[in-house]
């Protein structure tokens, strides 16, 4: 099935712009939210001059508005004529070692990645539900699948528990018309992993963003990517003692 008119939070930088220049190539309609109104539109403008085929809606959002999804959503979809996948990608890599005062870093992640996904779902699955189909797909990490020590403690709770989201979805709508998705990126370049010390297990941007996309349009219950090398390491993080995970930090 094609999706025509796909919907994806955190557009204005990373793998939400690099996903909306995939899907433009493709001939998709966009509707693109994020906090950076300026990138919004200078990422609108090189769409539109690239690909005048295409409908392109844009509009500034802060996920953790949880007021404004709804709104936002519809007013995107009314632009395009409806939205037929919605992506959860916004998200941010921050936070501090737990017990060192920095409580406002981790509480920040935690209810930017898990709580505004949270509404981000329910706002999705209330448009699919009213138009009979859809697909959902929630963009979490390979690292919600340990505890990593470190600055990374919260961001892995964050996307353990947006995959655990994602796998009562997937029982829940296991036979259709609505599909959910749940990816886990590996290490993808982007402003989110720039400070990542796991720089070998790096790929470039172009190169995630190409596998990301060529699973989301399978549309699979889950997909780890890149395939190789994270599909086996995600298998060994899965039981590595905790101490062990730190490379991964």
């Amino acid at each position: 099935m094609t999706r025509q008119k796909i919907l994806i939070t955190g557009a204005s930088s990373g793998l939400g712009a690099g996903m909306a220049r995939s899907f433009a190539a493709k001939g998709r309609d966009l509707a693109l939210c994020a906090r950076r109104t300026e990138r919004l539109d200078e990422l609108k403008t090189e769409l539109s001059q690239q690909y005048p085929g295409i409908k392109i809606a844009v509009a500034t959002l802060d996920v953790r508005d949880h007021e404004q999804v709804p709104k936002v959503f519809s007013e995107l979809s009314d632009q395009l004529g409806g939205i037929d996948r919605i992506i959860v990608n916004a998200g941010i890599g921050s936070g501090a070692r737990l017990g060192t005062g920095k409580l406002w870093a981790n509480k920040k992640t935690i209810e930017t990645n898990l709580v505004a996904a949270l509404v981000q779902i329910e706002t999705a699955l209330e448009i699919f539900t009213k138009t009979g189909s859809g697909h959902l797909v929630l963009i979490s990490s390979v690292l919600g699948n340990a505890g990593v020590p470190g600055v990374k403690a919260a961001y892995c709770a964050s996307k353990a528990g947006l995959t655990s989201l994602g796998e009562s979805l997937r029982a829940e709508y296991a036979r259709g018309p609505i599909k959910v998705t749940v990816i886990e990126p590996g290490y993808i370049e982007s402003e989110m992993t720039a400070k990542s010390n796991s720089t070998m297990l790096m790929v470039d941007n172009d190169t995630g963003v190409k596998a990301l996309v060529a699973a989301i349009e399978r549309e699979p219950g889950r997909a780890v990517v890149p395939r190789w090398p994270w599909a086996p390491l995600v298998q060994l993080l899965r039981v590595l003692p905790p101490p062990l995970t730190k490379p991964f930090a």
